[in-house]
């Protein structure tokens, strides 16, 4: 049986589902038994109503969500809390959501190199497809404000007592927008000396 999947930047009535989507990552945590920082239904009705958020539908009904941050003065962008509902997963939902957060995040801010933490396996996965790669802490924003919000973890104890150098979450960064752009560009130019050599 087809489904019909909405996926859309969120607007300003979507605010009605933060106490859900907050309650979601609750229950991921508990179920995973690993460190998923939980999301306040304040702060995710601040990033919906900033135009920083992507959520998704299935038949209508409310199935996923994930939001960007914007740290160090623009420098780095990350895409956070991405989630799918238990009902709607294993369909591939969670890597569309990711797609078009990722998509924002470039497009919002095409100089910022878009990086993330993540303990889900799934999530790495999608992250590799997208373009991301493996990285050491120290290549990520020293922002505090990023790691603040690694404050509701359960493993932040671990990030701490290694000075914010590791943790049990494995960082992932991407090229910005205009670094991509320029990578795309080389490659180019490389392939067509290839071509007229042949």
């Amino acid at each position: 049986m087809s489904q019909n999947i909405l996926i859309r930047i969120a607007q300003e009535g979507d605010c009605t589902h933060a106490d859900t989507i907050s309650a979601w990552y609750i229950r991921s945590s508990q179920e995973r038994g690993t460190g998923i920082a939980t999301r306040t239904p304040e702060y995710l009705q601040t990033k919906i109503n900033n135009g920083n958020a992507v959520i998704a539908f299935v038949d209508d009904k409310l199935a996923g969500f994930c939001y960007i941050e914007i740290f160090s003065s623009g420098e780095y962008v990350s895409n956070s809390g991405l989630i799918v509902t238990n009902e709607y997963r294993r369909i591939g939902l969670a890597k569309k959501i990711k797609e078009v957060a990722f998509n924002l995040a470039k497009d919002s801010n095409p100089d910022a190199k878009v990086f993330g933490i993540t303990t889900s396996d799934v999530v790495m996965g999608i992250n590799s497809d997208l373009g991301y790669r493996p990285v050491s802490f120290s290549q990520l924003t020293q922002d505090e404000e990023f790691w603040k919000g690694c404050s509701s973890c359960k493993n932040y104890d671990i990030l701490t007592r290694n000075e914010k150098k590791m943790c049990l979450c494995t960082a992932m960064l991407a090229p910005s927008k205009k670094e991509q752009m320029k990578l795309d560009l080389e490659h180019m130019i490389i392939q067509k000396k290839s071509e007229d050599n042949e």
